[in-house]
Formats: structure tokens, C-alpha cells, sequence
């Protein structure tokens, strides 16, 4: 072994190290492992940079912002409404949703179609008195699946694509991922429509279905004003109002926190009661105790880092209330509402705070907030839509925040349809074709400039541009050649489908310990290499690689849309295999043939 292939195995080591202790972002990994390789002198420093200048870049952009305006459009609430009444079973309604986003998933970011379905399945769930949790993995994991269908529908199409592109000269085209992709979608989702029963029913048994997001463990602190008729009541009484679904948690008192109180505890001024419920239920609640939110403080119309002059105060028919998932990348992760004044720099109210799992056991304003946190915010209900994007919120349901206003049905599908068309035509480049599209929704202003670069997630971009000069330097310091040797060692006497398996599955495994842009940065040169030793063609191989790094169903941290569902579903680490495991072994055992079928090995 060389000193260069040490350097970027311990490069590599090193980078796995920090993806698994995850207490730095991935982007600012990518960055580290981009100037470890510069400085030990495994990559030249003039072609730090390049990858910045990779196509790759401009088209994953350019994706995400059509399909921000599919989002917005409102056409698949309209043919989830239109196709709601076949949805008669349990099974048909996890199947048709899944079903529904694996399809969308294969012409936007999956990410994006995820967000759409879950306020519907959310609906869905609480017409059809089921909890949501039975539907939300599924939904995740139907998303995933769809993305194997075409070269924009993942990141990991899109990488192996140029990868190609560099090996045999000629990059993957719009549809070469279609009949592989969409043969594991068709058997993913049909395992799906029952699969969902291995997962552990009763999570949410002891509340209404749409717990999952909006009733159970959601946390808020009122203040008992001189005024409220529960002066001198108990906890016992407040409880009865609300016919016991609602549960005072702790009583605040002189600074004093007790927990969990007996239900003759009694009730005096200004003790302040952590109270667990519905939100709708504690509104009600509130005004006929005459009680007081804690978080519902006095609002100007704009926060004071926009606000030039003295900001007038929200009146109170202009207030709104909204609940939203606090999602991975929100600037509100690890933070809270004090550390970050809500009121003053985003003027919104924190009201509610739910969390899988258990209590809230610090005070509201200073429990720092972790993704798939959902939270009810308060604020001017013109601007809350904007607030929710600045702090990188993810509202549910639809009931106090219409998604997609106003809505623009038919220009968003035109330049999806353009752009898919000119690219499987090879009229133009598919970077090109999807550009084309998103300046055409700019200029059209069915976003407006701040949802367009709200909707391209610029860490994974950061971590593409700084990854692909690495993912070059394992290849031209020879370490593929020797990671794949180790493989062909490991598999010696295997035909060759084997070993096309056993590189599917190897992605697999890293694609949740690392990325799934960096599994197959990683794994698309030694697969490669791994084809020509053994005589076959690089194509199948790197074929297994897009599907072993799209197929990440085994944990909640691998990828975003399994993070995404994880608080809201009530989920724990171990549920994800208990459906994530048989379904990668259906994409291996279904995969593998079709890959051998439609791209044939030698």
C-alpha cells in the first residue's frame, strides 16, 4: 500500500468517524475531508474546486425548485380528494398513498413529495379512526423507492450518472434508470399495502388518530390570573373539564416545580400549569377557565430586524396559530425560544411543543428544540408562511396554513413535462433543461426569490461540490483498485450476479453510516473497478450502487424523509428495521435480476 492510499483511507476513516459521531454537519465533514485530502497531497490543490463545476450541481438545484412548484401547485391534494372514496381498507389506504408518492418521488425531490402527503395522510388517518403511524413510515419509504425510477428522482441517480460520464464518457439518460427502478418500485409498494403490519400498532391508542402530529404529548404552559374561575379548584376539577383528555403534567409555583400533581392538588393565582393536550381542545379549555397562554405575548407586524421604524402591534383578528414540524435542517435545532427570541427577531409566539416519546421536562422557553420536534406557533397570519420558511419549518394538516397560495396548477407541470422531455430527447443536457425550468417559474413568479432558494438545500450541494475531488482522489490514488480487490477476495469463486449483490448490499450498509451522496461517491469508482477485474461491464455495477445508496430504509438519521416521520409517527430506532429490513431484501432480490436483465453483465 502506498503513503497516497493510506492518506485517503485515513481520509475516509476519518470522515466515517465524524458522519457517525454526527456532531458536525455533513457539509462541514465534506469541507474537512476536502482539506485533509489538500493539505496531505492526495488531491492538487487546483482541482480542489472542481467539483463545484460538476453539472451534477446546477441540476439538483434546479430539481428542487420544480419541484417546489409542483408542491405548491396544489394538484395533488386535488387528485388525493378525487380518488379518496376507493380508499376503503386499511390496506388500500396505506397503498394508495405510497403509491401516490413513489410516483410523484420519481419526477421531484422526494423530500418534497413526503411533505406534500403527510398533512393527507393525516387526514386520512383521523376520517378513518387509525393512527397515522401506520401510514407515515410507508409514506417515507415510498418516497425512497420512487426516486430509483428516473435520473432526477434522487441524488444518488445523479452522482452515478457522472460517474459514468467520467469512466465510459457518456453519463445515464433521463429513463435508463426506469426499468430497474421501477420494477422495485411496483414490489416495494405491493409489500407496503401489508408490510405496514409489522409495524407495532397501539403507540397512539389512548388518543384520537391525528396524535401523531398534533394531540399527544404536546406540552403548554398557561398562567391562573386573578380573574380565573379555577382559583381554589383542584387539578382533579380542570382535568373533568376537558372530560380527561387533557392532563396537567406539573404545577410551577414561586419558582418551584412539582410534578406530576395528585388530582386534589388546589389550584392558586399565578401558578403556572404545564398541561398536556390537544391544542384545540386547551383553546376551548383556556376561555372557559379564563386562564392565560404563557407563550401568547403581544406581536408587532414585523420582527424588529425588518422593521425600520416603530412596529405597530398584530391586532387580534390578524393573529393566526399553526403547527409545523421542526425539521433537520431548521435553524431552530439546538436552540430555544429564548436563545433565540422568536418574538423579537421572527415575531412569532412559541405556544405548544410536542416530542416522541415523553415529557417536556424543562420549561417551554428553555427546552432546546431537536428535529421532528412539532411545535405550535402564533403570529400575524399573512406573514406565518413566511416565518415558518425562514426558520426552516414544515407546517402540517393545512387547517390554519393553506399551502400553495395562490396556487398554479398548469405552468409548474409545463416546465416539469419541458424539462423531462428535452432531457430524454437529448435536445438538451438534462442540467440545462431543468435550469431552463426553474427560471422559467422565477420569471413567471410562481415562487417568489426567497421559496426558490429556500427550496435548494444548499448543505448537500456544499457536501457534492467538496466530496467529488475526494471521491476522484480514491480513485486516482488506486485505493478503489484495492478496496475493490478486498471485494473480489471476499467473494472469490462467486458468480459474477453475486457479487453484483454483494456490492448492492455493501451500499447499503454505508449509505446510513455516511451519506447517500457520499456512499456513492465512494463505492461508484471501486464498483467500477470491481467490473473490470471481473470482466463484466461497469454499467449493471453502477447501476447496484444508485439502487444500494437509494434504498436507505434501515434508520431514521440516514436520510431526511426517514428523520422527517420519526417524531411524528412516534417512532424508535428499531421500527425502521422491522419494515426497512424486508424491504431492502425485496430491492436486493428483485434488483439484482432486473439489473442483470436490462443491463447485462458482460
Amino acid at each position: 500500500m502506498t503513503t497516497p492510499q493510506i492518506l485517503i483511507f485515513a481520509i475516509l476513516g476519518g470522515m466515517l468517524v465524524l458522519f457517525v459521531w454526527d456532531r458536525l454537519r455533513y457539509d462541514i465533514v465534506a469541507l474537512l475531508a476536502l482539506l485533509a485530502a489538500i493539505l496531505t497531497g492526495v488531491l492538487p490543490a487546483k482541482h480542489a474546486f472542481e467539483g463545484f463545476s460538476n453539472e451534477v450541481l446546477p441540476l439538483i438545484a434546479a430539481a428542487l425548485v420544480v419541484s417546489a412548484a409542483i408542491g405548491k401547485s396544489g394538484l395533488i391534494e386535488l387528485v388525493t380528494r378525487r380518488i379518496a372514496p376507493i380508499m376503503t381498507s386499511r390496506n388500500l389506504q396505506v397503498g394508495v398513498l405510497a403509491g401516490l408518492v413513489t410516483v410523484l418521488s420519481a419526477f421531484i425531490k422526494n423530500i418534497g413529495a413526503l411533505a406534500i402527503f403527510v398533512p393527507i395522510a393525516l387526514q386520512v388517518a383521523e376520517r378513518n379512526k387509525r393512527s397515522a403511524s401506520e401510514i407515515l413510515m410507508p409514506l417515507s419509504f415510498g418516497s425512497l423507492i420512487g426516486g430509483l425510477a428516473t435520473l432526477i428522482g434522487t441524488s444518488p441517480n445523479i452522482l452515478i450518472s457522472g460517474i459514468r460520464r467520467d469512466i465510459v464518457g457518456q453519463p445515464f439518460e433521463m429513463f435508463d434508470f426506469t426499468p430497474v427502478g421501477a420494477g422495485i418500485a411496483i414490489c416495494g409498494v405491493a409489500f407496503l399495502t401489508v408490510g405496514w403490519r409489522l409495524l407495532p400498532g397501539g403507540r397512539h391508542a389512548r388518543t384520537p388518530p391525528e396524535a401523531a402530529f398534533k394531540i399527544a404529548g404536546y406540552t403548554t404552559e398557561v398562567n391562573v390570573p386573578a380573574g380565573s374561575v379555577m382559583i381554589g379548584k383542584t387539578i382533579g376539577d380542570l382535568e373533568a373539564m376537558a372530560q380527561d383528555n387533557l392532563t396537567v403534567a406539573a404545577v410551577i409555583r414561586g419558582g418551584a416545580r412539582r410534578s406530576v400533581p395528585r388530582s386534589d392538588w388546589r389550584i392558586d393565582a399565578d401558578d403556572v400549569l404545564v398541561i398536556e393536550s390537544d391544542p384545540h381542545l386547551l383553546e376551548q379549555i383556556v376561555g372557559e377557565a379564563k386562564l392565560a397562554l404563557i407563550g401568547s405575548k403581544e406581536l408587532t407586524d414585523k420582527p424588529a430586524s425588518e422593521a425600520k421604524q416603530r412596529p405597530e402591534p398584530v391586532a387580534a383578528d390578524r393573529l393566526g396559530a399553526v403547527e409545523a414540524i421542526v425539521t433537520e435542517a431548521s435553524v431552530m435545532v439546538g436552540a430555544s425560544s429564548t436563545s433565540l427570541r422568536l418574538r423579537h427577531r421572527y415575531g412569532v409566539n412559541l405556544l405548544s411543543l410536542s416530542r416522541r416519546g415523553g415529557r417536556i421536562q424543562a420549561r417551554l422557553r428553555r427546552t432546546r428544540f431537536q428535529p421532528g420536534d412539532v411545535v405550535v406557533l402564533q403570529g400575524d397570519a399573512d406573514t406565518l408562511p413566511e416565518r415558518l420558511s425562514d426558520l426552516g419549518l414544515l407546517p402540517l394538516a393545512g387547517r390554519n396554513l393553506r399551502l400553495g397560495k395562490p396556487r398554479q396548477v398548469v405552468l409548474p407541470l409545463v416546465a416539469l413535462g419541458g424539462a423531462i422531455l428535452l432531457s430524454s430527447f437529448e435536445i438538451l443536457p438534462a442540467a440545462i433543461a431543468f435550469t431552463a425550468a426553474a427560471t422559467l417559474l422565477a420569471v413567471c413568479r410562481v415562487l417568489t426569490m426567497h421559496e426558490i432558494y429556500e427550496a435548494i438545500e444548499w448543505p448537500i450541494l456544499i457536501l457534492l461540490g467538496c466530496l467529488i475531488p475526494v471521491g476522484e482522489a480514491v480513485r486516482d490514488t488506486g485505493a478503489a483498485d484495492l478496496i475493490a480487490g478486498s471485494i473480489s477476495a471476499l467473494g472469490h469463486g462467486m458468480p459474477a450476479y453475486a457479487m453484483l449483490g454483494i456490492v448492492m448490499v455493501i451500499t447499503m450498509l454505508a449509505t446510513p453510516l455516511l451519506h447517500h451522496a457520499a456512499a456513492v461517491i465512494v463505492m461508484g469508482p471501486v464498483a467500477a473497478t470491481l467490473a473490470t477485474q471481473l470482466g463484466c461491464k461497469v454499467d449493471p455495477f453502477l447501476m447496484a450502487v444508485a439502487v444500494g445508496a437509494g434504498s436507505d430504509f434501515l434508520s431514521p438519521i440516514g436520510h431526511q424523509c426517514n428523520t422527517l416521520v420519526l417524531g411524528a409517527g412516534g417512532y424508535r430506532f428499531t421500527d425502521y428495521w422491522r419494515l426497512g429490513l424486508p424491504l431492502s431484501m425485496i430491492v436486493l432480490v428483485v434488483g439484482v435480476p432486473l439489473i442483470m436483465v436490462f443491463w447485462p453483465l458482460r
